[in-house]
Parts: structure tokens; sequence; C-alpha cells
């Protein structure tokens, strides 16, 4: 039996705010709706094409999901007469909440490790904040209690202050924090974290050879950005044990390259405009300056035919973070991190 436009939308949801792929939202709602009861067995879906108008989606995003769901042994369909709940007895053993601060390749990296390890007895809700704590907060506290994990990255421009306050009200048996702890935030709650400060220090000692071949250092640090101050922490410790002179630049636009200098660059769009003054001043990166960048990317290794990096492993942050959800487990990791040498130093 066919349902009515409004039997519809409560059975499937798609939530604009999600960053979830929209077939996977389509998938984890019909799941949803069986789990509370609001499909049974042999109830008529929307055909595909009706699926597409209804959503304003594409014919093959709907198709997908619906592929999905007859893989899931949900759904089935006869030629003629349409799609069907086939059985209404699934059930998923978690639904995880992900909230990033925004996406990026090396967010990317952790979600496609984690959908994967966790598999597809998880629903994931993926939900980006764009640094923006009044953001932050309103998903948070709009769908707190319906889910079974909650995993955060909680980095912010400004206004983070009250973060621990917020996140301390879910429950720490159901929270992992992801990439940076949350300074105020309480109780037994699982963790894989970046140790700022320790890893840009351990790293720059591996390299102290490589380095002495330059007379200053130079970290580029904006001065409204999300990055933890703990890298400028280390990143001075480091200087300071090691007898390095070395200069905090807030804006490198404004930055006059000359030989002997090695920029440490933690956003990509500095990366580019290094690249181009060493050109346009006629220096050799690798020979008469240095470029050493934060996080690795492919095109990292291709770029001047290869920037060195600081980089922990995103790959690993995924897989531990869904290791620990499948364990129900409320240990906290530090992350691995390295350095990468290339041709750039």
């Amino acid at each position: 039996m066919k349902q009515t436009v409004r039997q519809v939308f409560e059975i499937i949801q798609i939530d604009e705010y999600s960053t979830t792929p929209k077939y996977k939202q389509i998938v984890n709602s019909v799941i949803s709706a069986i789990e509370r009861g609001l499909v049974k067995t042999n109830q008529g879906l929307p055909s595909i094409n009706e699926l597409s108008m209804l959503y304003d989606i594409s014919r093959d995003t709907a198709e997908k999901a619906y592929n999905e769901l007859k893989k899931l042994g949900i759904l089935g369909s006869v030629p003629g007469k349409g799609f069907y709940i086939a059985s209404a007895s699934y059930r998923q053993k978690r639904r995880v909440f992900l909230l990033f601060n925004k996406l990026s390749p090396h967010k990317k990296i952790i979600y496609d490790t984690m959908v994967e390890v966790l598999g597809e007895e998880t629903a994931v809700d993926f939900y980006v904040y764009n640094n923006n704590f009044r953001l932050f907060k309103e998903l948070i506290q709009n769908r707190a209690g319906h889910y079974t994990h909650y995993v955060i990255i909680a980095h912010f421009l400004e206004g983070g202050e009250s973060a621990a306050e917020l996140v301390n009200h879910l429950p720490k048996e159901q929270l992992l924090i992801l990439d940076k702890l949350i300074p105020g935030v309480e109780g037994d709650y699982a963790s894989v974290y970046q140790d700022f400060e320790k890893d840009i220090f351990t790293a720059l000692t591996e390299g102290e050879e490589l380095l002495r071949k330059y007379q200053t250092l130079k970290l580029i640090f904006p001065l409204h950005t999300y990055h933890a101050r703990e890298i400028l922490i280390g990143f001075q410790k480091f200087c300071t044990e090691f007898g390095f002179p070395y200069k905090i630049i807030s804006d490198v636009s404004k930055e006059l390259m000359s030989p002997g200098d090695v920029y440490i660059n933690l956003m990509e769009d500095d990366l580019v405009t290094l690249v181009k003054q060493a050109k346009s001043s006629g220096l050799m990166v690798g020979q008469d300056v240095g470029i050493i960048s934060y996080n690795e990317s492919p095109l990292k290794e291709i770029i001047l035919d290869g920037i060195t990096v600081l980089s922990t492993d995103f790959e690993a942050m995924g897989k531990q973070a869904a290791e620990l959800i499948l364990k129900n487990s409320t240990e906290q990791i530090a992350n691995p991190f390295r350095l990468i040498v290339r041709k750039s130093v």
C-alpha cells in the first residue's frame, strides 16, 4: 500500500544541516522508522522517481539508497507494484552523532575510516559547524538523547569558553572527544587526541640536524585561528632549548623572504603563498629557504618534488575512534604524530 506524502516524510527524513550523504540519511531514517514502529512488513514505499521528486534529490541518490536497503534485507520490490518493507525486524546496534569543526581532506579521512570500521550495523549522522560555537551549541542541544555515541572535535575561532559546560551534559560513557581535548570536561570518557605541544617539540627535535642549515625558524600562526595555541608553545620551547632564533608571523602575505629562513605553516592557503613568494624572490626551496607544512596530504608529496610535513595519522585516529566505540571503551589515546622529511628542507 502506498503512503501519503505526510507518512513518507515521517518515515524518510533528510537533514540539510547534516554532511552525511543523502542516500545514507535515507537508509538510516528508514531503519530508525522501523525501530520506532512507524513501518511494518509489506508496507509500501515511494518509487525511485517519487522519492527523487519529494526530496529534490537525484534519481541516482534515491536508487543508491534503495539498493543499500535491499542489501540489508529491509527492502523488497515487485515489478509493476513497486517497493515495500520486506522485513521490519532489522535493528542497528549503534547510532553515532559525529560533529566536526570543518570538512577538509584530513577530516574526510577520519570520517571514511570510522564508517568503514564501524560497519553497516552503525548509523553515523555527520555534522559540520564551521568553527562556529553558536552552531556547535545548537547542534548538540537539539540532538542530545538521540544517539548511542557522541563523537566531537572542538575547534573554534571564538566563543568556545563554555564548550566544556555544554559537553558535560552528555553521558560520559557515550562521549568520544577527537583531535583536541576540551579543558574542563569531567568524568571518564573516551578520546583519541593530539598532544599538540609535545608533538611539535618532539618532531622538530627529530629534524634538528636538517634545521641547522637555516638561520631562523618562522612559525605562521594567524591571529584569528582555530589551531591549538599549544603548537605555538611547543615551537617556542624547541627554539629556546636548542638555541634557534625564531619569529612568529601572523600574516605571511606581508613577509619578505630571506635566505636562511625556514617556515612552518598551519593553513593550506599559506603554503601556496610561501611557494609563490619563494619563486618570485628567486629563492630555491630546500636550499635557500625551507618550508614545513602541517598535516599530510597527497598533494604535498608532489609540490616542489615534496613538501616536508608535521602530521598526525588521521587514518589511525579514525580507526582508534571506531574501535573505542565498538568496545564501549572510555580509554584515552594519544594519536601518533610524525615528521615526514622531503625536499623542501
